[in-house]
């Protein structure tokens, strides 16, 4: 089968989207307004970019109706924002957030999270995260105008927070907790089934 994305309403071109790419790594974004109100939403769309500055991505679509979401509106005006991975035991709770709630109802009363203060920045950190990324923004690129389109906030974060167990010396352990990713429509994984798979040394013929 071929599909052409171009010939696809943005609704049918999502559900390909959200297919094809996974699992996918899930950024559950601490943000305040300009006004100091707390917002709390989870985001599939997120990654790694770089180390060294060290910069993540998230890419927050236009809600269905067209309109900013409220975190993206929230960054656009402070230029600063949390990351909070997401475990097994978060997932539950972080679902609490997932409706379009008015810009005025913080969703940690919703959720019934603890926030917690930052130190580099004034969005809150969740406290039931097990890896937190303080982040402020370096650049937004818009593509497309409306439903369907998005936006790629590029972000660097300038204070990692990990929890003590999870940290082996010079790393996180994986073997230590259990990140879940999103897959598509209502489903979910558990980082759970591991393997090994040593990355080969460069044939001599090609040095």
């Amino acid at each position: 089968m071929e599909i052409i994305p171009d010939s696809l309403e943005w609704q049918a071109c999502y559900k390909l989207l959200v297919g094809c790419v996974v699992p996918r790594p899930i950024a559950f974004v601490s943000t305040r307004s300009a006004d100091g109100v707390r917002n709390l939403a989870a985001f599939s769309f997120f990654n790694g970019v770089c180390p060294k500055p060290f910069i993540l991505s998230v890419a927050p679509m236009f809600r269905a109706d067209g309109r900013k979401k409220d975190t993206l509106r929230n960054i656009e005006e402070t230029g600063q924002f949390v990351v909070n991975v997401v475990d097994d035991p978060l997932v539950q709770r972080m679902n609490l957030t997932a409706p379009e709630f008015p810009p005025e109802v913080d969703e940690f009363e919703i959720s019934g999270l603890t926030p917690i203060p930052s130190r580099a920045v004034r969005p809150p950190r969740v406290a039931e995260s097990p890896i937190q990324m303080e982040c402020e923004r370096v650049q937004i690129l818009q593509f497309g105008d409306g439903p369907g389109g998005g936006f790629l906030v590029l972000g660097r974060v300038v204070c990692v927070h990990v929890r003590d167990e999870l940290w082996a010396g010079d790393r996180i352990d994986g073997a230590r907790w259990t990140p879940v990713g999103r897959m598509a429509g209502d489903e979910y994984t558990r980082a759970t089934d591991r393997f090994r798979l040593r990355r080969p040394p460069l044939p001599d013929t090609y040095r």
